[in-house]
């Protein structure tokens, strides 16, 4: 049964001080239900509002056993029926009212392979034979799975970040960089510090492209059938080099 209180702070007694976990606690046993969940994404979920740990007098966040059955029922919220936070608070404050409000839904309720593109679980496994990917979402489920407004995704569009098909629809890769995008925004990197990102992404794809078009022109339908495998393999490769390269650069900087 979740409990109202929107979360532990001003228990005040000390058999509550002595049930309080720190956020490490918190995680470990959230990971036994939610595998994918990040100490980044409790903090999330606390800057918006969701849930409200104590602090102690040097900031250190904790979590009363309440705090722990709220981040779940939220967690389960987003998993089981596609929430976006909005809504989620907007129950859980009903709650806290004392309101008897039904268990809220989306309609109609996307499918398990659309739920896996949210996710980002998909990966090769919803690519077609042609390397394309299959899964496709509105624009309403994509702002849904990156959590953000109309005007936030207008704006990641006009600077070209992300855009949907001839058709309006979104597929993974978008559902992907629109989680990324929303998720760098938090630490204050805007669409305009992310153009220099977008352009070495293209900068990327043109060397892999080089690569591999000689292939793609081949008469044998299997040697054009390689081509799609050794560009995904040369992008993985060298999506993988980039990170490297960043953390290097990083380290090499002065602290």
């Amino acid at each position: 049964m979740l409990h109202s209180s929107p979360g532990g702070a001003g228990s005040g007694t000390a058999a509550s001080a002595r049930r309080l976990m720190s956020i490490g606690t918190v995680l470990n046993q959230l990971r036994d239900e939610f595998p994918e969940v990040t100490i980044s994404k409790i903090r999330f979920l606390e800057a918006e509002g969701l849930v409200e740990p104590q602090r102690t007098p040097s900031g250190y966040r904790k979590f009363s056993p309440e705090d722990v059955e709220r981040l779940g029922y939220i967690l389960r919220m987003q998993r089981d029926h596609y929430l976006p936070l909005k809504v989620i608070r907007e129950h859980l404050d009903a709650l806290a009212r004392g309101e008897g409000v039904p268990y809220p839904v989306v309609s109609p309720a996307p499918s398990g392979e659309l739920l896996d593109v949210i996710d980002g679980l998909s990966g090769d496994a919803g690519a077609t034979a042609d390397g394309r990917t299959a899964a496709r979402v509105g624009r309403a489920e994509l702002l849904a799975a990156a959590e953000v407004g109309e005007g936030e995704l207008a704006e990641w569009e006009s600077y070209g970040l992300i855009g949907p098909a001839v058709d309006g629809a979104y597929d993974a890769d978008a559902v992907t960089v629109a989680k990324l995008v929303a998720d760098l925004g938090r630490f204050g990197l805007e669409p305009r510090h992310l153009r220099a990102v977008k352009a070495a992404a293209e900068r990327e794809a043109g060397l892999v492209e080089q690569v591999v078009a000689p292939l793609r022109l081949h008469r044998n339908p299997q040697t054009r059938a390689h081509a799609e495998a050794t560009a995904r393999e040369i992008a993985a490769l060298s999506v993988r080099l980039h990170a490297a390269l960043v953390q290097c650069a990083l380290r090499a900087r002065p602290s």
